[in-house]
């Protein structure tokens, strides 16, 4: 990259994950390091300025998650439930 100065970014990781960031900069043709400034920078850009937006992006897992979450019926707290006797006139 171009950039007139760097700074540097360590990270631990797992044995999996480590091979796993190789295995995909392998695919590109390219160091893991320039995999991390072409892969990993511009995702966290869009993040960032996703969180700016208000905008929530999930991963399809993520979405069958959500969607399964909000189907499931909610089961109320006794509170809720003794606030539901107060607003019915039951207390």
């Amino acid at each position: 990259m171009n950039n007139t100065s760097s700074k540097t970014l360590q990270a631990r990781l797992d044995p999996k994950s480590k091979q796993t960031l190789l295995q995909a900069a392998k695919l590109r043709q390219v160091g893991l390091s320039d995999y991390v400034r072409l892969v990993l920078v511009p995702t966290a850009r869009r993040e960032v300025e996703q969180a700016k937006n208000q905008v929530l992006q999930m991963t399809a897992d993520e979405q069958e998650r959500f969607w399964l979450a909000l189907q499931a019926p909610v089961k109320p707290t006794k509170a809720q439930r003794n606030l539901g006797k107060i607003m019915r006139g039951d207390s």
